[in-house]
């Protein structure tokens, strides 16, 4: 199945995802065989289920009863619902990229799409950002989203001790010099690239920069590299410790990259590859789907609306 032209326009990386780029083949011997046989099925069978949506099918899009009964989120995170909206809202500042830059970890802080909708954006302007911030706190509850972790111990002892603060006070502050230093990048890993940011950043977020980072990879595929070494987090580190308990989870990740899956998916009629982001990922959603087959783990069922 050839990406949606809507998908093709929104993102500007897929060029790189047709690649072949060989760095190091990764040796498929005894037990770890079977357990990539079956992510290998769980990913086409994920994939699969995207396309029979996409294409207005069913349902029921699947016949297996965990991956038809419980959500999980999409082998490529560009087609998840909220990364569309957050990168479709964000469309008209990608001539600007500290401006983009701004607002897309913002996007990422609050995910919640709505709201920033109503809020509105950020800009450096300081009087601009005081307005924004009395929109957000003049919300009713929920004003922000649970996707993505963010521990408020991080910026309770700083100058910006609250979320809305820190948003509309610190990120424009320091933002800027971000976008300088990633401008300086050629194609570096997401793993290096959150190592550089941190301290210019002065805050240990390095789970919502790794985020942010793959955001700046779908837009400014010149400046990361998703085929890199890339953060392994706690939601992957048991599907890749039971892959090679012995291998770096950072660097694993690139490794499996050399595994040939076919996902079903082309761009411009190239095959679609899996990167070390999508491997990430797959760790993640592969783990989730281990639980729930055995009756443990976050029960979050699926909802077509």
């Amino acid at each position: 199945m050839e990406l949606p032209i809507k998908l093709k326009a929104l993102y500007r990386h897929w060029a790189l995802h047709v690649r072949k780029e060989n760095r190091g083949a990764f040796a498929l011997e005894g037990s770890v065989r079977s357990i990539l046989e079956e992510i290998k099925w769980f990913v086409v069978e994920r994939i699969a289920v995207w396309k029979r949506k996409e294409r207005g099918d069913g349902p029921p899009y699947t016949t297996d009863p965990i991956l038809g009964r419980y959500r999980f989120c999409n082998i490529f995170r560009e087609f998840d619902r909220q990364t569309i909206e957050f990168h479709t809202m964000l469309h008209p500042l990608r001539i600007d990229f500290p401006l983009w830059l701004l607002n897309m970890f913002y996007c990422r802080m609050v995910a919640r799409p709505e709201t920033v909708q109503k809020a509105g954006f950020l800009s450096f302007d300081k009087e601009h950002n005081r307005g924004v911030y009395e929109k957000l706190i003049r919300m009713p509850r929920p004003r922000f989203g649970t996707p993505y972790v963010f521990p408020i111990s991080a910026i309770q002892h700083g100058p910006t001790p609250t979320r809305e603060l820190f948003m509309t006070k610190w990120l424009p502050k320091v933002i800027p010099a971000i976008a300088e230093e990633i401008r300086t990048w050629e194609r570096a890993s997401v793993y290096e690239g959150v190592q550089k940011i941190l301290p210019l950043f002065g805050c240990n977020l390095p789970f919502l920069w790794t985020e942010t980072l793959i955001d700046v990879a779908y837009q400014f595929p010149e400046r990361i590299d998703l085929f890199g070494r890339f953060p392994a987090g706690p939601g992957a580190l048991p599907t890749l410790q039971r892959i090679d308990p012995d291998r770096d989870p950072s660097m694993l990740t690139v490794e499996l990259c050399s595994i040939g899956i076919d996902t079903g998916l082309t761009f411009e009629h190239k095959p679609l590859r899996l990167s070390a982001e999508n491997w990430e990922g797959i760790g993640c959603e592969y783990r989730k789907y281990v639980n729930l087959r055995a009756g443990k783990g976050r029960k979050r069922i699926y909802s077509s609306a």
